[in-house]
């Protein structure tokens, strides 16, 4: 889709980009010397410019150009050409306030590979494992993860950055990632009664009893959100599709989820919502 569009060039809108569909311009390769465009030859040399400078962004492998220049909620376009170097994140802290609370741990996923890190055991490797990947897609990570992670460590990640949120939200789906999950059939299986907070408790347990199964609930939890977003950004990647005329031939098969290597533990579950429920 990324070389169909044309939204990423300074001065052209939406309605601008499919005017230039109608009239037969349907990818970069269609402005070139031999095609007559009934624009004026200005606007004809500035489309050639960015688009030149397009295409050396894809072949340099260079993300962050298309993500400086889309608005958040189009950012989907550029997800098939940059899938290769794409890992899904999402972090479990102890707190939402990066001042006075801390990392429990990280997940990551890249497609066929799942990384995870824990406070007080690998943490600190995380900082050397995101530099493999040239885009992170997350849920309300731009408000949420990226911020704590950089802050926490001192650090800067550098990658284009999809947030799921602002697409998901673009097509009609609100209320977090498990409600958007839920809306879009998504099936949690024995995590569906986990979230943030109870991520926290699990945490504690951990740390207070030196409970192995709480942690590995925890990270079950937490491995289960990041492989998620990997389904979430396929289905709104053919959702948005549709307001497209390339529906029928850009569409991405949904990915088939990896085994978690973590199991919830049932008990630990109803016990700390019995606490809650107190």
């Amino acid at each position: 889709m990324l070389k169909h569009t044309f939204i990423h060039i300074p001065g052209i809108g939406l309605k601008t980009e499919e005017r230039l569909w109608d009239l037969g311009v349907l990818n970069w390769d269609d402005i070139s010397e031999s095609f007559h465009l009934k624009l004026p030859q200005k606007r004809i040399a500035h489309l050639r410019n960015h688009i030149h400078d397009s295409r050396e962004s894809l072949k340099t492998d260079n993300p962050k150009y298309f993500e400086k220049l889309m608005p958040s909620s189009l950012q989907w376009r550029m997800f098939p050409e940059f899938r290769h170097s794409t890992v899904y994140l999402d972090i479990e802290t102890t707190g939402l306030e990066s001042w006075g609370n801390h990392i429990t741990s990280i997940a990551l996923y890249d497609g066929e590979c799942i990384s995870y890190y824990v406070n007080g055991k690998n943490l600190e490797e995380f900082k050397k494992d995101i530099k493999k990947y040239k885009v992170i897609v997350t849920y309300n990570g731009k408000c949420f993860d990226i911020p704590f992670i950089e802050s926490y460590f001192g650090i800067s990640l550098p990658q284009a950055h999809i947030d799921l949120r602002y697409i998901l939200a673009s097509l009609g789906y609100r209320g977090g990632l498990k409600g958007c999950e839920k809306q879009l059939n998504i099936d949690r299986g024995g995590l569906k009664d986990i979230d943030g907070y109870f991520a926290v408790l699990l945490w504690d347990d951990f740390q207070r009893n030196k409970n192995q199964k709480a942690l590995e609930t925890l990270l079950a939890y937490n491995i289960e959100d990041t492989v998620n977003l990997e389904t979430l950004m396929v289905i709104a990647y053919n959702m948005k599709l549709r307001g497209t005329m390339f529906l029928e031939t850009h569409q991405l098969p949904e990915p088939t989820q990896p085994a978690i290597p973590f199991e919830a533990d049932r008990r630990i579950i109803d016990r700390i919502k019995r606490q809650i429920w107190k």
